[in-house]
């Protein structure tokens, strides 16, 4: 039997968030923030909280720094039951500051042991005894990065099934992808993301060009909802309706949604609106994983906008 369900390589950080700051930011002025939240943040971490909210058992592999912000995150995710007894460890944590604008939003990154996570500090054999395997932010893994397609393809050949969430590439050049999608079952990227890395003009031609090379193609579209193309066949999911505090996190609670849902076995439409359903609960607290610290709140949430049969 498997050791957990997903097993999960990626980043580690904190998101400190700063509302009600202009778009536009002019120099040499003190600039006063509405609002303010520490949350823990990156598409990894928040993927590893959220699954394990949902009672998946999530072995997480990252390289923490050893400071009070790395000792804040890890203790996040402890909260959640997430397996860390194989993270390494660095100097200095990465943090990540946010200034949303509406659906716009800053992102500023200092990477830390973001960047420096090794294919040496991995333990293959705790990775290959989950059922399924996970990757998030590739392009922020830069020492790991030249080893990800041999990543995936041993996952692969100990049996597991695959998905990666590549995140933006702040170099704006999306090197490598094509030796690591023969290796993924499931592409998770946001419109955006789906046209940078196929090259494409358009979320049509993206979605054709990236059926090519994965069987599972799963983009994000925002309030539109999202669009996946499995075996030639082309699926839609609405977006949930909800009035939205915060959108940071929403993607990769997207992700935990539809993941939870493939791991239990349901079909892709089910998957799809669960994935939905689990942005849009997101949405409705600070950060990615603020909401789903509070388990009464979700399970209230899934009770009243889940009509599946199959749903909590």
């Amino acid at each position: 039997m498997s050791t957990f369900d997903i097993a999960i390589v990626g980043e580690i950080n904190l998101d400190l968030i700063l509302y009600g700051l202009p778009e536009d930011l002019p120099t040499e002025r003190e600039l006063l923030a509405s609002g303010f939240a520490i949350t823990l943040g990156s598409s990894s971490a928040i993927l590893a909280h959220n699954l394990a909210a949902f009672g998946c058992h999530v072995g997480f592999v990252t390289k923490v720094g050893d400071d009070s912000f790395g000792a804040l995150a890890v203790e996040r995710l402890r909260e959640r039951g997430v397996d860390l007894t194989s993270i390494a460890h660095g100097a200095t944590s990465g943090v990540t500051l946010i200034l949303p604008h509406g659906v716009r939003r800053h992102i500023l990154t200092y990477p830390g042991t973001i960047s420096e996570l090794r294919f040496e500090d991995l333990d293959l054999d705790y990775l290959a005894s989950a059922r399924h395997f996970h990757m998030s932010s590739l392009f922020l893994q830069r020492e790991l990065l030249p080893h990800v397609p041999e990543l995936f393809r041993r996952m692969k050949s100990a049996g597991l099934s695959t998905s990666l969430d590549t995140n933006d590439d702040p170099g704006e050049r999306w090197d490598g992808i094509d030796e690591i999608l023969p290796h993924v079952d499931i592409l998770l990227p946001n419109e955006r993301e789906a046209m940078k890395m196929s090259h494409a003009e358009d979320l049509e031609s993206a979605l054709s060009r990236l059926a090519q090379k994965v069987e599972t193609v799963v983009v994000k579209t925002g309030a539109s909802g999202a669009v996946a193309v499995q075996g030639g066949r082309r699926f839609n999911a609405p977006a949930v309706p909800v009035t939205v505090i915060d959108p940071v996190g929403a993607g990769d609670s997207f992700d935990a949604g539809f993941l939870y849902q493939f791991l239990r076995g349901a079909d892709l439409t089910r998957c799809l609106a669960y994935g939905n359903l689990c942005g849009a609960f997101s949405t409705t607290g600070c950060g990615g994983t603020e909401a789903f610290r509070d388990a009464a709140g979700m399970r209230e949430f899934l009770r009243r906008h889940d009509t599946s049969d199959q749903g909590q």
